[in-house]
């Protein structure tokens, strides 16, 4: 089983930036695909994100692309989503999820692809 905890989100003005952070435990990171997910309140929960077990291939919602950038660092068992230009619309709590995969595959995109969940970050853009 994995452990997947968040971390990272916060208040920000229009127009910032903020990056959060997924921490991995309990199994090898480097077995898993990763994605990012957002959830706004009465909203289903959406895909933004998503990076092979490699890093080496990604995949974005078109809502996102452009502005948000997913990576991950292997040798620390942790995944990033920086996030720039942020919009009032982007306020929302956000997941991470870890999905057993083959090596290159990234594009999963629908909540039931993944096997594990974090509990959430909140990310609020007011002015």
């Amino acid at each position: 089983q994995v452990q997947l905890v968040e971390s990272g989100g916060g208040s920000v003005q229009p127009g910032g930036s903020l990056r959060l952070s997924c921490a991995a435990s309990g199994r090898t990171f480097s077995n898993y695909a990763m994605g990012w997910f957002r959830q706004a309140p009465g909203k289903e929960r959406e895909f933004l994100a998503a990076i092979s077990r490699t890093g080496g291939n990604t995949y974005y919602a078109d809502s996102v692309k452009g502005r948000f950038t997913i990576a991950r660092d292997n040798a620390k068992n942790t995944m990033y989503l920086q996030m720039n230009t942020l919009k009032p619309e982007d306020t929302a709590v956000y997941y991470c999820a870890a999905k057993n995969a083959p090596p290159f595959v990234a594009n999963y995109v629908a909540t039931y692809d993944y096997n594990y969940w974090g509990q959430g970050t909140q990310v609020t853009v007011s002015s």
